[in-house]
């Protein structure tokens, strides 16, 4: 199984004065590991700094299993919210002192009260989900497989791979892969990609790669950086449409293209 990724977006860490302050950090835990959260101290390290007057020096902590993650409130005030920004609103509430509760999305915010207007949150995403192969699901336990990519159509990250696929799929050619911007203006029309930003469609594009398709690609962050970002889109794309993950059918899940030019095309198919 793979790991957990948590990020905690740039401007996240609390409010201070009124301004957003905090780098983005991102932290990848294994099965049996565990990262800590909240103002920490020099006696009390956390892994994930949030400042905050309202939240505790050690608020929480996250730990990963096997096939999920595990979340404890460390307050003896404050519940925590866990957020499936892929559902209709749904969520979890942590209450105080609550210990290991299993979370089960797939992608999750997780949500502190503060004193100010803005509350602080930062993203984890679950260990690899895997799916029992329909084709098997009537066979006896021992004949049973699981599916090599697990990939949940009704999440973000599976219409970023569908944005990414869809010129290669409606043209058959080896055209340019989407940028980041245009991404966003191709999902902009889908009710549950309204405020998607291209920060969020990076962190996509890096779990795609990192953690579903398990490309092994660069590090982005190096120099040289902008060609190995192309690489991966370019490696993601390939794998995509090689193994059928995403096929023309899928194209209905995207909103229609704009443009009598976009609606010809569709038609023509």
């Amino acid at each position: 199984m793979s790991g957990v990724v948590i990020h905690l977006p740039q401007g996240s860490g609390g409010a201070v004065g009124g301004e957003l302050h905090g780098d983005a950090v991102t932290l990848r835990l294994g099965p049996g590991e565990v990262a800590r959260f909240g103002r920490g101290s020099t006696t009390i390290p956390v892994e994930l700094r949030l400042d905050d007057p309202a939240i505790s020096r050690l608020a929480g902590e996250i730990r990963v299993t096997d096939d999920h993650w595990q979340l404890t409130n460390h307050s003896a005030t404050h519940s925590y919210l866990v957020e499936n920004p892929e559902g209709a609103g749904e969520y979890l509430r942590v209450p105080p002192r609550r210990v290991g509760a299993p979370i089960p999305f797939e992608f999750s915010r997780v949500v502190l009260p503060t004193r100010g207007d803005v509350t602080t949150s930062f993203q984890v995403f679950a260990p690899d989900h895997l799916y029992l192969d329909p084709e098997a699901m009537g066979a006896p336990w021992g004949s049973s497989t699981v599916t090599a990519y697990s990939l949940n159509e009704a999440a973000t990250y599976f219409l970023v791979l569908l944005a990414l696929c869809e010129p290669r799929l409606r043209d058959q050619s080896r055209v340019a892969v989407p940028t980041t911007p245009q991404i966003v203006e191709r999902l902009r029309g889908h009710l549950a990609c309204g405020e998607l930003t291209a920060r969020a469609v990076s962190s996509h594009i890096d779990y795609l790669a990192e953690e579903k398709l398990r490309l092994g690609v660069p590090d982005a962050h190096e120099p040289g950086k902008g060609d190995r970002r192309n690489g991966k889109r370019e490696e993601i794309v390939g794998l995509a449409l090689r193994f059928g993950l995403i096929r023309e059918e899928h194209l209905t899940l995207l909103p229609p293209l704009a443009g009598a030019g976009g609606r010809n095309r569709q038609t023509a198919r």
